[in-house]
């Protein structure tokens, strides 16, 4: 199938790496926003996946957020041992997980990250995730979510 976009060929076998079946699906529209993907697929913001890169003292981390939340950086800082965090920029994120800003998947990445996940995404049955493009998108349960990155849950809500 040469209309599937390699970025998604690669965050689909990640996910089968880890025991996980996903499937992706494609809203040309764009889901680059939490808002953008919960009303193309049909769902609460809440259940929107933000894959959100961030740099903790001279690590590159990534914090799996809620949709409905804002991160607050200084449990994200706590979190993961360090004591600043800030953003990176685009060229960092993409160097980090192989991905563009707007497409990050939580699987798959270039490097390994640590990964810390909001516990508001664990109250749903199904939460919804970038599969490495600004258009693609896949569900999955929250729990898997955390097995399959091996994530910590931890409060990281503003």
């Amino acid at each position: 199938m040469s209309d599937i976009h390699p970025n998604v060929v690669r965050v689909t076998a990640a996910a089968k790496e880890r025991g996980l079946e996903i499937s992706t699906r494609r809203f040309p529209e764009g889901t680059k926003t939490a808002a953008d993907a919960a009303a193309a697929i049909g769902v609460t913001v809440g259940q929107i996946v933000k894959s959100l890169v961030f740099g903790v003292d001279n690590e590159i981390v990534m914090a799996l957020v809620s949709g409905s939340n804002q991160l607050d950086e200084k449990k994200l800082a706590l979190a993961a041992g360090g004591a600043k965090c800030a953003r990176v920029d685009a060229d960092a994120v993409r160097e980090a997980t192989g991905y563009p800003i707007g497409g990050v998947p939580p699987l798959g990445l270039a490097t390994q990250l640590r990964i810390f996940i909001d516990p508001d995404l664990m109250q749903y049955d199904e939460v919804w995730a970038a599969a490495g493009t600004w258009n693609d998108v896949f569900a999955v349960s929250p729990r898997e979510l955390a097995t399959a990155t091996a994530g910590v849950v931890v409060d990281l809500r503003r």
